[in-house]
């Protein structure tokens, strides 16, 4: 995982659950994310997902691969939502490694058209501080 070029990928489908279990532990509970009759009348038509739930489990994605990885600093966006009960593609690049700091590319995307629903960048420690 540290070397450019190298990336890490893995769909997962997150489900109306995930949605709702996330709303209590986060405390986020707008409507859009957690009531289907309320989202079915806005222009998204059903709930989507958190933002902070898709870096999440991209974080625990990166984690599994590097446990002793700290996370210095992300910058993400959200340009399309994510559904509960769509599969996705979660992907970390590595872009570079400069003194034993990545720069990873992260994008989650629908896998049925590719459409991203998270996209930005991380920088991470990969050597545990004495």
């Amino acid at each position: 995982m540290n070397a450019p070029g190298t990336v890490i990928s893995e769909i997962r489908t997150l489900t109306q659950h995930d949605f709702d279990r996330f709303a209590r532990i986060s405390g986020d509970d707008n409507p859009i994310h957690v009531d289907p009759a309320f989202s079915a009348r806005t222009r998204f038509g059903r709930t989507v997902s958190h933002g902070m739930l898709l870096s999440s489990v991209l974080w625990s994605m990166l984690h599994r691969r590097l446990p002793v990885a700290r996370l210095l600093s992300q910058d993400l966006m959200f340009p399309n939502p994510a559904y509960a009960g769509e599969p996705l593609r979660f992907t970390a690049t590595v872009e570079r490694v400069v003194h034993g700091v990545a720069t990873v590319a992260l994008n989650v995307a629908r896998v049925a058209d590719g459409t991203e629903t998270c996209i930005g960048n991380a920088e991470l420690a990969l050597e545990k501080q004495a």
